[in-house]
């Protein structure tokens, strides 16, 4: 039964109920996956094996550092453990990877990849590099239930949540393909020497652009995956693993309220709300989590949000779409809004994407610079977002895998059809 501590968050539209999957899903072959998991739960998993609380404690710490710091898979690496706890780890761990289906260059350079769980659900990350940064987009869900007309992953159901190590992963992933973990030897003893610690700089990948931000913008809400989204960022955020600060990690929201203060208490990192219309009509139509939470409460509950000021703005994603939210009077309510309750924000302008289907289309260049030049002048920064990885399908609300929520009876006749199939 669900405490009361803890109620179930309830979740618009009408959509099957979706187990909140565990966080070490079991494995075919009986071993436990420690990808995602903190020092604390690694500690837990080896007592569960038979390792005492002060050994456990010591193992945990060296494997948080070899995961997370070094990004090792293999045991036998793991050159601060001694031959014989190696073994043991292997016949009873694994250090995971999303199986990656596909992986995509765009035109631009941005990357994105086609992953795969174990049990078969599909979804999607991007990498996006510039010139002083490369930004990390992760999923939380795969399929999404909240139905932005707009957006291409609205278009999915909601298949499941993301598990934290799911959520590490991505990251962990992208670092392998960019070549960004440290390499050298830590030797037996816990202190490195000042060789040691030239050996573990960064390594940057060749193009000279490392991930140094995420961005929480994948398929799904990640506030309707609270617990794993936290638990995952706080693995990421770990000085003594990941180590990304939290100021460079962004988790975007559609305007779920109720979580809001808790994602800056539990979490702490910045917020964008993805606002895209001034209306409660247009917003209704484009957003529809409106219907339950308006643009006034929306906009109420950014101005509670503790971790908002100047030096850490509220972010507002607005996507500009031909005919519907991009008029100068839709830019002037913009600004009234956002004074009215005293924000610390900017807006980020986001030419729309088309994908397949859509009837929308995107503002013409010039409405879209006259929009921002009145956000501008009314003293809001009001950027626009150059579109990127367009040609991949990789670009801001062109993020959609091929899973799919099947009901129990299609998924018997499908097993029926490949037994029959078999013979």
């Amino acid at each position: 039964m669900q405490s009361a501590a803890n109620p179930i968050m309830p979740i618009p539209g009408l959509i099957d109920p979706v187990p909140v999957p565990r966080a070490v899903t079991p494995r075919a072959d009986g071993r436990t996956d420690l990808l995602g998991l903190s020092r604390p739960q690694i500690k837990s998993v080896l007592e569960e094996a038979g390792l005492d609380a002060k050994a456990a404690k010591l193992r945990s710490k060296q494997l948080f550092h070899w995961l997370y710091h070094r990004g090792e898979t293999d045991f036998e690496a793991m050159t601060d453990l001694a031959k014989p706890m190696r073994g043991w780890m292997a016949e009873r761990f694994v250090v995971g990877r999303p199986q990656v289906v596909e992986a995509q260059v765009s035109t631009d350079g941005t990357r994105k990849w086609l992953l795969r769980s174990d049990d078969g659900q599909d979804y999607e990350m991007v990498f996006i590099p510039d010139a002083d940064r490369g930004t990390l987009c992760v999923s939380s869900q795969v399929g999404c239930t909240l139905n932005c007309r707009f957006c291409h992953t609205g278009t999915m159901r909601l298949v499941r949540n993301l598990t934290p190590g799911e959520i590490v992963g991505q990251v962990m992933l992208a670092r392998d393909a960019l070549g960004e973990w440290p390499k050298g030897n830590m030797g037996s003893t816990a202190a490195a020497s000042p060789d040691d610690e030239d050996e573990d700089a960064p390594q940057y990948s060749p193009d000279g652009r490392m991930l140094t931000n995420i961005v929480m913008m994948g398929m799904g809400e990640p506030l309707y995956n609270f617990e794993h989204v936290r638990d995952a960022l706080k693995v990421v955020m770990d000085g003594d693993g990941l180590a990304l600060s939290r100021r460079r990690i962004t988790l975007s929201t559609s305007g779920v309220i109720p979580m809001m203060a808790r994602a800056s208490e539990e979490i702490g990192v910045n917020l964008a709300v993805s606002l895209h219309a001034v209306t409660k009509e247009v917003r209704d139509e484009l957003v529809p989590i409106n219907k339950k939470y308006g643009i006034e409460e929306l906009l109420q509950a950014c101005a509670d949000y503790p971790k908002a000021s100047n030096a850490r703005r509220i972010t507002f994603e607005y996507v500009m779409i031909k005919d519907k939210n991009d008029s100068d009077d839709d830019a002037r309510e913009l600004v009234r809004l956002i004074r009215k309750y005293k924000l610390p924000a900017k807006v980020n302008l986001i030419p729309f994407n088309p994908w397949p289907g859509t009837y929308y289309e995107c503002s013409a260049p010039e409405r879209i610079l006259s929009f921002s030049s009145i956000v501008f002048e009314g003293g809001i920064s009001a950027p626009v977002r150059t579109p990127r990885g367009r040609d991949i399908m990789a670009a801001c609300g062109q993020l959609k895998s091929a899973s799919e929520k099947k009901s129990r009876a299609e998924l018997d006749r499908l097993a029926e059809e490949k037994q029959a199939a078999l013979g």
